[in-house]
């Protein structure tokens, strides 16, 4: 067994269902326990039990940007003024509001906050900045990368190997 925070435990039948819904989240039950070689019922007693501890959070469809007008991938830095916990939470909540922001991290460095962000054009970027970020208080300055190609984009966690020693 492969220990995981706060005291639980996964075993390789676990493993092997998280790496398979991480591949395929639309298996069936049935198609899931034949591939792992368990019971239907005793795969969705699993499956349930993972959902629970909150090894699995959710299920979504996985949407090509392009083909739905999001041109550019933007990464922006933000630093803000002050770095009290106000100030800190009240970007958050902000930047939750936002549906062009697809990840924010808090992270060490120059800056206080990395956004991943997805607009149509640089019309759509400029008001995004100038009118979405730029107003929040505290925001101290703000810089702009933008993606040029996508070399490799994943949801799926580098989960151990069949078993959990490497073997």
């Amino acid at each position: 067994m492969i220990g995981y925070s706060q005291g639980s435990e996964l075993d390789e039948l676990d493993l092997a269902i998280l790496r398979t819904l991480q591949d395929d989240g639309r298996i069936s039950n049935a198609d899931l326990a034949q591939r792992i070689n368990l019971s239907p019922p005793a795969t969705h007693a699993r499956v349930r039990r993972l959902t629970e501890r909150g090894y699995i959070r959710g299920y979504v469809a996985l949407l090509d940007k392009a083909k739905l007008g999001y041109d550019m991938t933007c990464f922006i830095s933000v630093s803000l003024q002050m770095h009290q916990v106000e100030g800190l939470e009240a970007f958050r909540a902000s930047v939750r509001q936002f549906p062009e922001v697809l990840e924010c991290h808090h992270v060490t460095g120059e800056f206080d906050f990395l956004l991943k962000a997805v607009v149509r054009n640089r019309q759509d970027l400029e008001r995004f900045v100038v009118n979405r970020l730029t107003p929040i208080p505290g925001v101290a300055r703000i810089n702009t990368s933008l993606a040029l190609s996508e070399t490799k984009s994943t949801t799926a966690l580098p989960l151990p190997a069949n078993s959990p020693h490497g073997d």
